[in-house]
């Protein structure tokens, strides 16, 4: 990376984490150029030389917040998705440490991320972070527990929004509570005493 590149993705970087503070307190209709401009240290000329409407920053800033979970889920859950299909039945649960604690862990790290995304789901893409669990752990899961695939969106719909309720209490409280208890809640509430119950 040359140095002007280096200058445009820094100057990029500022807007996207000025956008994503900003919705920690305000609805994306209600946020102007001017104030991400503001927050980020740039002018409007600066906005305009990258993006040519609020909408361009929005998509930049949800490629940014996927690159960062998918290389932060990657690390830690590679092999365990490139196992559900030879793991026995009784160690597939889909609630699991090897990929709770990662995503759990990049919560933790990226607060304002996820503050926007529940404040603001349509335009952060707060589902958009679940595809990469959806299609390659929770349906491969699902299909060797022979649960019908016309199922899976229930399924995965219980799951997920059980999740995200616990996530979002968590938040409240500024992640006070350690990674460790809060994935002990998540597997307490989705497990049963023997693993998965037809």
């Amino acid at each position: 990376m040359n140095k002007s590149e280096s200058k445009y993705f820094n100057t990029a970087l500022l807007m996207d984490e000025a956008l994503l503070q900003l919705l920690e307190r305000k609805d994306l209709e209600f946020i102007t150029v001017k104030e991400i401009c503001e927050r980020a240290g740039v002018n409007r000329s600066t906005f305009y030389l990258h993006y040519e409407t609020i909408g361009d920053l929005v998509n930049e800033t949800v490629e940014m917040i996927d690159r960062r979970f998918r290389a932060c889920f990657s690390e830690s859950g590679e092999s365990f998705v490139g196992n559900i299909q030879n793991k026995d039945l009784g160690e597939l649960v889909l609630i699991t440490e090897s990929y709770l604690k990662p995503y759990l862990e990049f919560i933790r790290d990226n607060k304002s991320v996820y503050r926007a995304s529940f404040r603001n789901p349509g335009g952060v893409g707060a589902n958009d972070r679940f595809d990469y669990m959806k299609k390659y752990i929770l349906e491969p899961i699902m299909s060797r527990f022979d649960i019908p695939a016309e199922h899976h969106a229930y399924y995965i719909d219980y799951y997920i929004n059980g999740v995200m309720a616990i996530i979002r209490r968590w938040l409240a409280t500024d992640c006070r509570d350690s990674i460790d208890t809060i994935e002990s809640i998540i597997e307490e509430c989705v497990r049963t005493e023997s693993g998965y119950e037809k």
